[in-house]
C-alpha cells in the first residue's frame, strides 16, 4: 500500500502537462541555436588537417599557439599559496582592495574620481557579470530612458544582456564596410539624433569584434556631443593594456570623458590582460558627485548582488589586488601585457606582409590600423566558408578572425589561404 506521503509526493512532481498526455513538462522548449564562436572551435576540433587554424577563439595564445601564464601572475600565485590563507566568503561587493586596484587603474592614481571617493566600485564576474551589475542598476535607477544604443557591431553578450534587463536596444553606426574603418560621420549624426538621457555603450579601445577604434580626436568630438545631448555613458573595458601595451594610452577615452565631466559606468575585465580567463574577474563602478552618493549608490549595488550570486570568486581578486599593489609585480605585469600587446602587433604586420608577399591587389591596411585581439577582414560569408572547406581555416562567417590565433608558423600558410579566396 501507498502511503498517504508517497501520493502526496508523487503528485508534487507530477507535471500538469504530464497528465494530460504530454510526454514531459518541456516538451515545448525548443533546441536554441548553436553559438557561433564555439561551433567555429567545435569544427575546428574535428578537422584533422595538420595545417589547420583557429581564427575564433578569443584567448590570447603564445607564438606556439599555446595558452600563457603571466609570470606576474604566477609568482602572485605563489605568494598567496605560500601565505596559507583561508577560503572564507567574500562581501557581497567583493574584495576591497581589489575594488580599489581595478578603479584605480582605469581612472588613473591622480584622478579626482580616486582622490575624492566618487566612485562606487564592486567585483563582478569578469566582464559578463559586471555588465549585467550595470544594466540592473540602471534598470532600477536611471529614470530617463530605458533605451540603449550600441555600436553597429558591437559584442555579442551586449545586446541580449541589456534585453533580459527590460532595455530597448538599438544600434548607432560605427563599423564602415566600405573603408574596414570607423564611421565617424555616421556615427556622429546617429548620436546627434538619440533621445536626451538614453544611455550609449562605449568600447573604451580595441573594440571587439571589429578592432577599429576612434582616433583621440573623434572621442573628442564623440565626447563633446555626448555631453551636450545629456546621454549617458556606459564604458566597457575589456582590454586595458592588451590593446596597445599602454595602459594610459587605454584608458585615454574614458579619462577624456571624466575630465570633460561625464558621469559615467564602467564595466571592467581582467580575463585577457592578466590572462584569467577562468577566473571571471572584472569590476563595475558608476562615478557620482560626492561620496555620500557613492555610499548609497554602493548600498543599492548590494542588493541587486545579493539574489544574483551572493559574492563573487576569492582566489582571483586576491591575485589581481597583488599584481597592481606589489611595486615589482606590478611592473612585471605591465612588461607581460605589453609582450602580448607587441605579439598581436607584430602579427597583424606579418599577415599583411604576408598578403603582400602572395601578390594580392586588395587594400589590407585595416588589418595593421585597427588594434586589438579582433579584425574584420573585410571577407564574406562565400569566402570564409571556402577558407573553412578547402584550407581548414576557421574564423566567423562575418569574417572576424582572432589575431591571437596567427602564429609565425602558421602566418605564411593564412596569407596564402585568405589571397586564394579574396584575388
Amino acid at each position: 500500500m501507498i502511503s498517504t506521503a508517497a501520493r502526496s509526493a508523487s503528485k508534487c512532481w507530477t507535471c500538469p502537462s504530464t497528465r494530460a498526455g504530454s510526454t514531459s513538462c518541456w516538451s515545448h522548449v525548443e533546441m536554441g541555436p548553436p553559438d557561433p564562436i564555439l561551433g567555429v572551435t567545435e569544427a575546428f576540433k574535428r578537422d584533422t588537417n595538420p595545417k589547420k587554424i583557429n581564427l575564433g577563439v578569443g584567448a590570447y595564445r603564445d607564438d606556439n599557439g599555446k595558452p600563457f601564464v603571466l609570470p606576474s601572475v604566477k609568482v602572485a600565485e605563489e605568494r598567496i599559496f605560500k601565505a596559507g590563507l583561508d577560503h572564507e566568503y567574500l562581501p557581497i561587493t567583493g574584495n576591497a582592495n581589489f575594488c580599489q586596484a581595478a578603479a584605480t587603474l582605469a581612472f588613473g592614481n591622480d584622478s579626482h574620481i580616486i582622490t575624492n571617493k566618487l566612485n562606487a566600485t564592486v567585483q563582478g564576474l569578469s566582464g559578463t557579470g559586471s555588465l549585467t551589475v550595470g544594466a540592473a542598476f540602471l534598470r532600477d535607477f536611471h529614470n530617463y530612458s530605458k533605451e540603449v544604443y550600441m555600436p553597429a557591431p558591437t559584442w555579442g553578450n551586449h545586446i541580449p544582456l541589456f534585453k533580459r534587463n527590460g532595455f530597448n536596444v538599438k544600434q548607432y553606426r560605427y563599423y564602415d564596410p566600405k573603408t574596414c574603418g570607423f564611421d565617424f560621420v555616421g556615427a556622429m549624426e546617429d548620436l546627434n539624433n538619440m533621445p536626451e538621457k538614453s544611455i550609449v555603450l562605449l568600447h573604451a579601445c580595441a573594440h571587439n569584434p571589429s578592432g577599429v577604434d576612434p582616433k583621440a580626436e573623434q572621442w573628442q568630438e564623440i565626447s563633446h556631443i555626448i555631453k551636450k545631448k545629456k546621454l549617458f555613458p556606459f564604458f566597457d573595458m575589456a582590454y586595458q593594456g592588451f590593446a596597445s601595451g599602454d595602459i594610459d594610452r587605454d584608458a585615454h577615452a574614458l579619462r577624456m570623458f571624466i575630465r570633460d565631466g561625464h558621469m559615467v559606468a564602467l564595466a571592467q575585465s581582467f580575463a585577457k590582460n592578466m590572462g584569467l580567463y577562468g577566473q571571471r574577474i572584472g569590476a563595475f563602478t558608476l562615478t557620482a558627485k560626492d561620496q555620500q552618493e557613492a555610499e548609497r549608490i554602493l548600498s543599492q549595488l548590494k542588493i541587486i548582488i545579493r539574489p544574483m550570486y551572493s559574492n563573487p570568486p576569492l582566489h582571483g581578486s586576491r591575485i589581481v589586488e597583488t599584481v597592481l599593489t606589489d611595486t615589482n609585480l606590478r611592473q612585471q605585469w605591465l612588461k607581460d601585457v605589453k609582450l602580448m600587446a607587441d605579439r598581436i602587433i607584430s602579427m597583424r604586420h606579418a599577415l599583411r606582409d604576408g598578403l603582400v608577399s602572395e601578390g594580392s591587389t586588395r587594400d589590407w591596411s585595416h588589418v595593421t590600423e585597427t588594434i586589438g585581439m579582433f579584425c574584420y577582414t573585410g571577407m564574406n560569408a562565400e569566402q570564409v566558408g571556402r577558407l573553412w572547406n578547402e584550407f581548414s581555416v576557421y574564423l566567423t562567417k562575418d569574417g572576424r578572425v582572432s589575431i591571437a590565433g596567427i602564429t609565425s608558423k602558421n602566418v605564411s600558410y593564412l596569407a596564402h589561404s585568405i589571397h586564394s579566396v579574396t584575388k
